[in-house]
């Protein structure tokens, strides 16, 4: 059954943003095989090798089937001196979060951001210009700055609205895997070449 909760206006807080989209998510089925498929299509599309992945939050759409075609890195959330992420080989996240999902140990060996590729980022909703609606710890908005790769946002596609709330600080990205594809966001990106 879908869920029938009404979206917010959007010049609404992010809060109450963030409360629909929990609300109305929790409603969608699983839909992740045929996301994957469609991301890992572009993916190679697009001649990428190591990709940030996220391990998946309940509702999440899960993307660890890459991990056989990529070389997939995870994040681990550190706290001090201010929130960041750290990147690390897939396999090593072994250690529950906070959040609860699988995340590196603190001790594992780092991975350097300019070595990725492409960056799979996870939300509870993109918009259209590829506005991020996320979790509210700001952590890929201090990540991602100067990013030169793809920046993917993957998202369930009733989960892609035509506007959120956005601040300065919010970094947008330029594609959207959803079950249906991979789209451009309406943000002004370079032409893609396939070989």
């Amino acid at each position: 059954m879908r869920p029938s909760l009404d979206r917010p206006s959007p010049d609404a807080p992010k809060s109450e943003w963030r409360a629909w989209a929990r609300g109305f998510r929790a409603g969608l089925p699983d839909g992740s095989g045929p996301l994957t498929a469609h991301l890992a299509a572009f993916l190679h599309a697009q001649g990428t090798r190591r990709v940030l992945a996220y391990r998946a939050l309940p509702g999440e759409p899960d993307v660890s089937a890459l991990a056989g075609q990529f070389e997939l890195l995870a994040p681990r959330a550190r706290w001090k001196p201010e929130p960041h992420l750290t990147l690390h080989d897939w396999d090593t996240a072994t250690e529950l979060s906070r959040f609860g999902v699988l995340q590196p140990p603190a001790s594992a060996p780092r991975v350097p951001l300019d070595s990725v590729d492409a960056v799979l980022l996870p939300a509870l909703a993109f918009d259209e210009q590829g506005v991020r609606l996320g979790y509210g710890g700001g952590f890929y908005d201090r990540l991602l700055p100067g990013f030169a790769g793809l920046m993917v946002g993957v998202v369930w596609a009733e989960l892609t609205v035509p506007r959120l709330p956005a601040e300065a600080h919010d970094v947008r990205v330029g594609w959207l895997a959803n079950g249906l594809g991979v789209l451009t966001t309406r943000t002004p990106l370079p032409p893609v070449r396939y070989s």
